[in-house]
C-alpha cells in the first residue's frame, strides 16, 4: 500500500515529506528536456549576442559627412599630422603639433591663445620619484562664445606624446577629435553656453598642462564642465570610466545625449581606487564637474613606437567623436548652475541605451535581493525540493568555483607567461582574443565540473539557491564597500530569485518554470556579460582572473538553465545512471578542452615578430664627473637582447636620484663625451641661520627633463621655489632628502631659489638631465625588427649627471 499523496497547489508540494521523489529536487522538470535546455541556450544566446552586439563601434563617417556630423575621416587627416613621429612636451616636434593644433583652431574664427607657463603636477606620475615635479608647458587654448551663458563646457585632451612614440591613439584621438567637434559646432547656431577647447601640454610627464590651465586660467576661474578625451590602446568601443563625485545629473546628461553610451558605475569605482591619472584629475582637484572617456582594447601598443595612425581603428574615433559631440551640443544647451546631484548614481549599459538609478537605493536593492533568495530558499525547503542541510550545503559549496575559477585564471596566465616571458613587459597581449576565450572557457569547465560532481547528492534547487545567496551576499559587501558595483550581484540575485519563485509556483511540468529561470538568467547575461568583455582590455590578462570571477557569477544565475543540459536529477540505476553521469561530464569536459585549444592558439597565433615585437627596456646613464657610464633595465627577467646589456641587480639612487630609488638590472657601458647640465651660482645669502642659494640650471643639450637634488649630509631645504613658483619640501628618505624635475626645460635655464639649513661650508648638489635615443651611443647594437620598445616613460633615456660642491 502507497504513501498517501501529498497536497499541492499548482503542482507544487506545499510541505516537504518522504514522498518527493529525487527527480522533483530541481526548480523545473520539463517533460521534453532537451528541447527546453535548446529553446533556452539559443535565448540566452540571442540576448547576450544582442548585448555584445551593442558595444559596438559605428562605421566611421566619410569626409563628405554633412557639416554637422562628426566624421572620422576628416579628423584622421589631423591625427596624420598630430602623430607623424613622437613629439614629446618641448620638443621641435611637438612645437609643431602645437602650430598646427592652434591653426586649426584660428581658421575656425575661434579666439585661440597658447597659454605659456611653468606649472606643478597634478597627480603622482613617473616624474614624482625623484620629487616636486614641474613644467613649463604650452597649452592652445580656444572659446566659442555662448549667447547666453550659465557656465562653460570645457573639452579637453592633450596634444604631447611620449618619448616612445608617436601617439597616434594616444592622443592624437583625443586631440583630432576635438578639432573635428570645434569644426562642426562652429557651422551651426551658437550654443547658450561657453564651449572651450583646452589642448594640453605635458600630460605624459605630469598632467602639468591641466594642471597650469585649471588653476590658473582665468576661463578656468568659476569652473564648468569638463568632458576629457583619452585613448589607452587602439580599438574597442569608448567607455566613460570616470566622473566627477555626485554624478547622477552628469549621468544623466550622458545617457541621453552621447549617441553610444557606454559606462558603467563599476569602472568609476575602479579607477577611482587605481593610481592612475589623465588630464582630468587636475580638473578634479578644483571645482569642475565632469566625464572622461577613452577606448582602451589593443593596448599592446599603448606607448610604443607601433602607436602610429595606421594603427588606430576609426570606428574608434567615430565613437569618441559622436559623443563628445553629442555632450557639448547637450551641456551646450543645459542650465549649468546646478548640476551636482548629492548622490552618485548606478549605471550600467544595456541594448539601446543605459540604466541608471540613484545611488541610494543600493543598499535597499541588496536587502531586498537577501529577502527574494530567503524567501526563493524556504519555499525550497517546504516545497520539499531540498532540506534545510542541503541548502546549507549548497550555500557552502557554492564557493567552490567562486574561488577556483580566479585561481585557475591566474595560474594558467602563469603558465603562459612561463612560455612567453614577453608578455610580462604588455600591458596585453597583441591578439589577446584567443586567451580570453581561454579563462571564459576554463571558468566553464569548473563550474561544470563543478556541479557534475555536487549536484546528484545536494540537489539542482539547493545548489541554486546557495549560488543566488553568495550573490546577494556579495550585493551587501559592495552596496557598503564598492556602491558602484553592488549592481553586477543584487540585481542577478533578485532576478534569480525572483525567476525561482515564478518556477516554483508555475505547473512543473509545463513550459512557465523554463521561461521564468531562462528570463532571470536573461537578466544575468544582460548585466554580467558586458562587464566580463570590458574587463579583459581595462585590466590586462594579468588580471584575468577578476573576468573568471564575474564569468562565474554568471554562471552562477544561470544555474536552472545548466541543469536543462543535465539528464533528469536522481531516480536512475544501474546502466542508466552510469550513462547518466557520463552525459553530465560532457559539458565540463567539452569546456576544459576549449580552454587547452585556445590557449594552444594563442600562443601558435599570438608570436613576436616585426611587426609585434617583443618589448624590452633599456636606458644609459653616465656620471660625467667620474666618466663611469651603466646600462640600466628595469626587466625583473631581461629578455635575450637585454640581456646583452644588464647582468646583476643595482641601485642607482646614490648616483642618479632623479631616476628614483627602484632596483634595476646594470651593466657596465662605455662613456659617451656628453657633458652634463650646468650649474651657476646667482646668489648666495646668509641670514637668521639660513643660508639662501639662487641658482640656475641649464642644460647643455637638448633634453626631456632635468633634476636637482641636495644631499642631507650637507644641508636641509626648508624652503624652494622653482622659476619663481614655491614647490612642496617634502623629506625624502636616503642621501638625496630634496629633488626636483622639470620636465620641458628652457633653453636658457631654469632658476632655482633654495633655502637651507644649516649653513654649511659646502653644500653638495647633483644635477641630471635626461635625453631620449640610445643610437648614437658607443657599444649600442641595434635591436633586431622582432625586438621593440616597451611602453615606459624611461624607455630609451639618456641620463647625464653630476655633482657640484657649492
Amino acid at each position: 500500500m502507497g504513501a498517501p499523496p501529498t497536497p499541492v497547489t499548482a503542482g507544487v508540494p506545499l510541505r516537504p515529506g518522504p514522498g518527493v521523489p529525487p527527480a522533483d529536487r530541481a526548480l523545473t522538470r520539463p517533460r521534453r528536456r532537451l528541447l527546453a535546455a535548446a529553446a533556452a541556450l539559443v535565448a540566452l544566446a540571442a540576448v547576450g549576442a544582442g548585448s555584445l552586439l551593442d558595444l559596438r563601434t559605428p562605421a566611421p563617417r566619410p569626409a563628405d559627412a554633412p557639416a554637422g556630423e562628426f566624421s572620422a575621416t576628416r579628423a584622421y587627416e589631423d591625427v596624420q599630422v598630430i602623430a607623424a613621429r613622437s613629439h614629446v612636451a618641448g620638443s621641435p616636434a611637438n612645437d609643431q603639433v602645437r602650430a598646427h593644433v592652434e591653426q586649426q583652431l584660428r581658421g575656425l574664427g575661434l579666439e585661440t591663445e597658447v597659454q605659456d607657463t611653468v606649472a606643478p603636477e597634478a597627480g603622482q606620475l613617473s616624474g614624482a620619484a625623484g620629487g616636486a615635479t614641474l613644467a613649463r608647458v604650452r597649452n592652445v587654448v580656444a572659446r566659442l562664445p555662448g549667447t547666453d551663458p550659465t557656465g562653460r563646457v570645457f573639452l579637453v585632451a592633450h596634444y604631447d606624446s611620449v618619448q616612445t612614440g608617436p601617439g597616434g591613439n594616444d592622443d592624437a584621438a583625443g586631440t583630432s577629435a576635438i578639432l573635428e567637434v570645434a569644426r562642426a559646432l562652429t557651422t551651426g547656431p551658437r550654443p547658450r553656453n561657453d564651449i572651450v577647447f583646452v589642448l594640453t601640454d605635458a600630460e605624459e610627464a605630469c598632467l602639468c598642462g591641466a594642471a597650469a590651465f585649471a588653476a590658473s586660467h582665468p576661463l578656468a576661474a568659476d569652473g564648468g564642465v569638463v568632458l576629457n578625451l583619452e585613448a589607452r590602446g587602439s580599438t574597442g568601443p569608448v567607455i566613460m570610466f570616470e566622473t566627477s563625485k555626485n554624478n547622477a545629473k552628469l549621468v544623466d546628461v550622458f545617457g541621453r545625449a552621447a549617441p553610444h553610451p557606454v559606462g558603467t558605475s563599476f569602472a568609476v569605482e575602479i579607477y577611482r581606487a587605481l593610481p592612475n591619472d589623465t588630464d582630468f584629475t587636475a580638473f578634479l582637484d578644483q571645482k569642475f564637474v565632469g566625464l572622461n572617456s577613452a577606448y582602451i582594447d589593443g593596448g599592446a601598443i599603448y606607448h610604443t613606437p607601433l602607436d602610429t595612425p595606421a594603427a588606430m581603428d576609426r570606428s574608434s574615433l567615430q565613437q569618441h567623436g559622436d559623443n563628445a559631440l553629442g555632450l557639448a551640443r547637450e551641456f551646450g544647451r543645459t542650465d549649468l548652475t546646478d548640476l551636482r546631484s548629492g548622490y552618485d548614481a548606478t549605471y550600467f549599459p544595456v541594448p539601446r541605451g543605459l540604466v541608471r538609478y540613484p545611488g541610494w537605493l543600493v543598499l535597499p536593492l541588496a536587502l531586498l535581493a537577501v529577502l527574494a533568495v530567503a524567501a526563493l530558499g524556504w519555499l525550497t525547503r517546504r516545497s520539499g525540493r531540498a532540506s534545510t542541510g542541503q541548502l546549507a550545503a549548497g550555500f557552502g559549496l557554492a564557493l567552490g568555483p567562486i574561488v577556483a575559477a580566479p585561481v585557475a585564471a591566474q595560474l594558467l596566465w602563469l603558465a603562459i607567461t612561463a612560455i612567453r616571458p614577453g608578455y610580462a613587459e604588455l600591458l596585453d597581449p597583441y591578439r589577446p582574443i584567443w586567451y580570453r576565450m581561454a579563462v571564459l572557457a576554463l571558468a566553464a569547465a569548473i563550474l561544470f565540473t563543478w556541479y557534475a560532481l555536487v549536484r546528484r547528492r545536494i540537489g539542482p534547487a539547493a545548489l541554486a539557491v546557495g549560488g543566488l545567496a553568495w550573490l546577494a551576499l556579495l550585493g551587501v559587501l559592495l552596496a557598503v564597500a564598492v556602491p558602484g558595483g553592488a549592481y553586477l550581484t543584487t540585481l542577478p540575485a533578485l532576478a534569480g530569485a525572483l525567476g525561482g519563485l515564478v518556477a516554483l509556483r508555475t505547473r512543473q511540468t509545463g513550459p512557465w518554470p523554463v521561461v521564468a529561470v531562462t528570463a532571470a538568467a536573461a537578466a544575468g547575461v544582460v548585466i554580467l556579460l558586458p562587464t566580463v568583455v570590458l574587463l579583459f582590455p581595462a585590466l590586462g590578462m594579468a588580471m584575468g582572473g577578476v573576468a573568471a570571477l564575474v564569468a562565474v557569477l554568471l554562471g552562477l544565475t544561470a544555474l536552472p538553465v545548466v541543469d536543462l543540459l543535465h539528464p533528469q536529477a536522481g531516480g536512475q540505476r544501474g546502466l542508466v545512471a552510469l550513462r547518466a553521469r557520463r552525459l553530465a561530464a560532457l559539458p565540463a569536459g567539452a569546456a576544459a578542452l576549449a580552454a587547452v585549444v585556445l590557449a594552444g592558439v594563442g600562443l601558435a597565433v599570438d608570436r613576436f615578430d616585426a611587426a609585434h615585437p617583443a618589448p624590452t627596456h633599456l636606458m644609459y646613464a653616465l656620471d660625467a664627473g667620474t666618466g663611469q657610464a651603466r646600462w640600466l633595465s628595469h626587466e625583473t627577467d631581461p629578455q635575450p637582447w637585454t640581456d646583452g646589456y644588464v647582468d646583476g641587480v643595482a641601485s642607482v639612487a646614490d648616483d642618479f636620484p632623479g631616476l628614483g630609488d627602484a632596483e634595476l638590472r646594470a651593466g657596465p657601458a662605455q662613456a659617451a663625451n656628453l657633458p652634463a647640465p650646468k650649474l651657476d651660482v646667482l646668489a648666495d645669502t646668509s641670514a637668521g641661520g639660513e643660508r639662501t642659494l639662487r641658482l640656475r640650471l641649464t642644460p647643455q643639450r637638448a633634453v626631456r627633463l632635468a633634476t636637482l637634488h641636495v644631499d642631507t649630509a650637507t644641508a636641509t631645504v626648508v624652503r624652494a621655489e622653482v622659476a619663481g613658483r614655491p614647490v612642496p619640501v617634502e623629506p625624502r628618505a636616503g642621501r638625496w632628502g630634496f629633488g626636483l624635475v622639470f620636465h620641458a626645460p628652457p633653453p636658457e635655464g631654469v632658476e632655482v631659489t633654495l633655502t637651507l639649513r644649516p649653513i654649511a661650508a659646502q653644500v653638495a648638489l647633483r644635477a641630471m638631465d635626461a635625453s631620449d635615443g640610445l643610437d648614437a651611443l658607443p657599444g649600442f647594437r641595434p635591436r633586431p625588427p622582432a625586438v621593440g620598445v616597451v611602453g615606459s616613460h624611461s624607455s630609451e633615456m639618456l641620463a647625464v649627471a653630476r655633482t657640484y660642491p657649492l
